[in-house]
């Protein structure tokens, strides 16, 4: 996996949101022909763990507010909580569905619409639970100049990912917003089956 530069003008600029002025950054990524962003606020480089979100791309639920997940929540509430921090990092990785691409994912949408749970979904398809690499996520934080992180998720495989590829994670925050009843079964596969760290006090079910 190699990230190269393309062209004579760097991907490298400002961007202002509702969640203040970040920094966006775009690395391109030689072995897939993806490119992913890292938006970062303020200094990297300072004594502390670096407040970072790990953000698979979700068409679905961060561009049309789909509430079969808690992706989009995720995204506007890390973004938030960066801005509250004052500082931290934010990658966009464009691994769709767990990594299995959009038209897979919607594929096991329908395949939920008649029953089967998110994971099992998958491997109906021939897909694995989970197909990302977090390679390309540890490259770019070395290259936006993060070593030590806080990392903002509910899935210990992204904390074991990124030790496994060097990264220190000093400390793990979780990040559970977003629930409703469309997407309750779909957390609680992820809790149950999956591993994430959600309660089921958190998931409101005693």
């Amino acid at each position: 996996m190699t990230i190269v530069e393309t062209g004579d003008v760097p991907a490298d600029a400002r961007l202002p949101t509702n969640h203040g002025e970040f920094r966006i950054r775009v690395f391109h990524d030689q072995s897939t022909g993806f490119d992913h962003v890292a938006l970062t606020l303020g200094d990297m480089s300072g004594p502390d763990s670096v407040l970072v979100r790990l953000h698979s791309e979700c068409l679905t639920g961060d561009a049309f507010g789909s509430e079969r997940c808690d992706c989009g929540p995720q995204l506007d509430s890390a973004l938030q909580a960066i801005q509250e921090h004052g500082w931290g990092c934010l990658l966009y990785l464009r691994q769709e569905g767990r990594g299995i691409g959009l038209h897979a994912k919607i594929q096991a949408y329908n395949l939920q619409d008649q029953g089967a749970d998110t994971l099992d979904a998958n491997l109906m398809l021939g897909h694995p639970a989970d197909a990302r690499d977090y390679r390309i996520a540890a490259d770019m934080l070395l290259a936006v100049g993060i070593g030590d992180v806080c990392l903002l998720t509910n899935n210990p495989d992204k904390v074991s990912a990124l030790q496994e590829l060097g990264i220190t994670v000093s400390e793990r925050k979780p990040l559970i917003v977003g629930i409703n009843e469309e997407n309750l079964a779909y957390l609680e596969t992820k809790a149950k089956r999956m591993g994430h760290e959600i309660s089921q006090h958190e998931l409101g079910i005693e």
